[in-house]
């Protein structure tokens, strides 16, 4: 800084490098800190339907006390072969979108990875956090590489005193740079999964009870961000939970093409006339998630989601189960 001469650029680039290096490092604190979600008690198997599963054989008997213990739970995916997606770890029926991390031995909900760099699952209760901590550290690095960048010129022009500090400058700027290359395809990549409302583990089609679909659970641009971001635009860029729903369920562009699913969003489920006829009947979508469903007049009808008590403050429906 002391080699700017105008007063007033030396104050900007202070405050816009305090500015992003605080907003990095908060974002970088909750992703880290965040505590990955799991599945909620509903969706562990009973004492009774433990002692079934360890009696019986793997195979249709064993399905068909998963379909009895998932009745009423809000689940539409399946495994490849077209079963009931379950957790031998966990001892539970794994929610839409949740996998098995092996580091953490937990079943975390919208599990995208497990990140070393963090130290953590990124999932349903930090993704967002991950998102601004990408994003964040790629505007820190550009904007060091960018104030450098002059300075990096004339260390190669010999327009820069003889001294050791021009080294630095040379590593400051690689380093920087290298870094935001890196970043901004990570970034990049990560903006397209949530355009497409897909993750990291899941990135390949999910199965449904009719079969395979790429954009299953992709409801358009719009509502897919706000899936992850939330309703209210004014926390978008802040590192404070705002996503909707509450991790287990989540809408999908099917509801009306699956003949086992609710015709309308609101789950008035044809099955309950002939339960005989479907083993594992259509779950109502919750209600925090069919308004995603509804026009793009609903955002700001419908405004804050019920399932927070207060935009901005955590969310009370995320209940965290602990393993054991």
């Amino acid at each position: 800084m002391v080699s700017m001469d105008n007063i007033g650029e030396q104050v900007l680039c202070l405050i816009a490098y305090h500015l992003l290096f605080a907003m990095f490092v908060w974002s970088y604190w909750r992703t880290i800190f965040t505590l990955p979600m799991n599945p909620s008690k509903e969706f562990h198997l009973s004492y009774a339907e433990k002692e079934l599963l360890e009696r019986e054989p793997r195979g249709e008997a064993h399905q068909e006390i998963l379909r009895r213990a998932g009745k009423d739970l809000p689940i539409y995916t399946r495994t490849m072969s077209g079963a009931i997606r379950y957790c031998d770890r966990c001892q539970l029926i794994k929610p839409d979108r949740c996998h098995h991390c092996s580091v953490c031995d937990k079943c975390i909900l919208k599990m995208d990875h497990h990140c070393p760099w963090v130290n953590n699952c990124v999932g349903f209760s930090n993704y967002k956090f991950f998102l601004l901590f990408l994003a964040y550290s790629l505007l820190y690095c550009l904007f060091i590489a960018a104030t450098d960048l002059q300075y990096f010129i004339k260390f190669w022009t010999n327009g820069l005193p003889d001294t050791q500090a021009k080294f630095h400058i040379m590593f400051l700027f690689f380093a920087a740079a290298m870094f935001s290359v890196s970043l901004s395809s990570l970034f990049g990549y990560h903006c397209w999964l949530v355009s497409k409302n897909k993750s990291t583990l899941a990135f390949r089609n999910p199965v449904f009870r009719h079969g395979t679909d790429k954009n299953g659970f992709s409801l358009g641009f719009s509502k897919n961000m706000r899936q992850v971001f939330g309703d209210e635009k004014k926390y978008w860029l802040l590192p404070i939970f705002s996503s909707l729903g509450d991790g287990c369920s989540f809408p999908t562009c099917l509801v009306n093409q699956d003949p086992e699913q609710p015709s309308t969003p609101a789950g008035l489920n044809s099955t309950a006339k002939n339960p005989e006829n479907h083993q594992f009947p259509a779950k109502m979508l919750r209600e925090s998630q069919s308004h995603l469903l509804t026009d793009s007049q609903s955002w700001t009808e419908s405004g804050i989601n019920p399932g927070k008590g207060k935009a901005g403050m955590s969310n009370p429906a995320l209940t965290m189960e602990n393993e054991t």
